[in-house]
């Protein structure tokens, strides 16, 4: 392998890879109800996101719709804690859309209970995407999602914040002990004008992303953690010598600026998170540019990064038009023009077909070429998590800011966030 000592990985330029391409599920079509250009038939679409989502989506349904004249589209959409209240509600009451938005947190949830239609069973053009993404859409063999766009994790950072320090700019090839000397020298530089960054052990993902790095599974295949508790006390051991200092920022901060994150709020200079962020940040912030470079890693041929659907598209298992749904979601994840209207604003396109027809400039060229520079390291993306993976995420969360308050020292966290794990767990058995 090459070693990222020696690979640039700071973004600037680059083009999108081509990737390994592979079919998947692509079965043969399930009769449903037709409609014509004079008596279309009428799906309903739903998806989360904020006006500009919403001008974007309504934009892609407006060219379906020229283009299949005999499938109308009836679209909404709300936020994203009101989006999976509304669907619960839906599922209980056996009436979810015809097609949605979905993200991979609750793709199992539903999939397993039968709620979502089998993908493989209508036509849906999966060639122009990559064989390692697909199975994140799949549950035991059988297709339930299929990705728009993807985003991988990466550290952000301000050049011009670090230039003001006297810092140089990370290459991207550093160890945990590194990146954390890198936090702390900017937060001692600053001298408590700026934070280093965020606390990063609160961040679920990025344990996933650790966890890898350690070749340790975050869940079994029969639905079981596949970590210990020794295991997330050395994860959440990483920062304890960095709470409470200027290196990283507290969560009663945190809380205070929030809607806006820290890093969007001119308080840290860098953020780990997905790279998909990158438009949000520079509108909040007001920066001039930001920069991606990949997470840190103590194994430097093993960054544990992957491709993660930044969201699926799905269908209902009891709509009653597989055909025009199917259709859709196959315009959705494919068009060229459909790549055009939402460059990266979902994540970078998941088809070649469409990432090739789109044209990425700036901010979008940022994000595109960082995954194009990381494609050495990816491995496969992981498959849905366990049900009530969402639940989990949340208390994971939740527990660590306990933890950087100080209600919580890492033993009690541990056992806390393991209680509730395995509560869960047996619940969903």
């Amino acid at each position: 392998m090459i070693n990222r000592r020696h690979f640039l990985t700071t973004v600037a330029v680059g083009t999108a890879s081509a990737g390994v391409l592979a079919a998947c599920g692509t079965g043969s079509s399930t009769s449903g109800q037709t409609g014509s250009a004079d008596n279309p038939v009428t799906i309903n679409y739903t998806w989360w996101g904020n006006d500009d989502r919403a001008e974007r989506t309504r934009k892609a349904i407006a060219l379906f719709e020229s283009k299949n004249p005999d499938i109308k589209v009836n679209g909404n959409f709300t936020d994203f804690a009101g989006y999976w209240q509304k669907r619960a509600t839906e599922a209980a009451g056996g009436g979810l859309p015809d097609v949605m938005q979905w993200d991979l947190s609750y793709l199992r949830d539903y999939g397993q209970r039968n709620q979502l239609l089998d993908l493989g069973t209508v036509k849906i053009n999966t060639d122009a995407f990559e064989k390692s993404l697909l199975p994140s859409g799949q549950i035991k063999g059988k297709t339930y999602g299929i990705p728009t766009s993807t985003n991988a994790f990466a550290v952000y950072y301000d050049p011009a914040k670090l230039a003001s320090l006297g810092i140089a700019e990370p290459d991207g090839s550093w160890t945990y002990k590194e990146f954390n000397t890198f936090l702390t020298e900017v937060g001692s530089k600053s001298k408590g004008a700026l934070f280093g960054g965020t606390d990063y052990t609160g961040v679920w993902w990025m344990f996933n992303v650790w966890l890898r790095q350690n070749n340790i599974e975050a869940f079994t295949a029969d639905g079981k953690l596949g970590f210990s508790k020794d295991d997330l006390k050395k994860w959440w051991n990483l920062t304890a010598d960095l709470r409470g200092t200027p290196a990283i920022v507290s969560e009663e901060r945190v809380t205070q600026l929030a809607p806006k994150s820290p890093f969007g709020s001119n308080v840290t200079a860098t953020e780990v998170t997905w790279d998909n962020f990158m438009a949000g940040y520079l509108g909040d912030s007001g920066a001039k540019e930001l920069k991606l470079v990949p997470v840190p890693s103590d194994d430097a041929d093993n960054l544990g990064l992957f491709l993660k659907p930044s969201m699926l598209m799905v269908a209902s298992a009891k709509t009653k038009f597989k055909d025009a749904a199917a259709r859709f979601i196959d315009f959705m994840v494919n068009d060229p023009e459909v790549g055009q209207i939402f460059k990266t604003s979902r994540g970078v396109p998941a088809s070649k077909t469409q990432r090739d027809g789109t044209t990425f400039e700036g901010t979008d060229k940022v994000v595109v070429d960082y995954e194009t520079s990381i494609s050495q390291y990816l491995k496969d993306a992981p498959e849905p998590p366990i049900v009530g993976f969402g639940t989990l995420e949340t208390s994971f969360k939740r527990i660590a800011s306990d933890l950087n308050y100080g209600k919580l020292d890492i033993n009690g966290a541990t056992d806390a966030w393991f209680k509730e794990a395995e509560d869960l767990i047996k619940q969903n058995a």
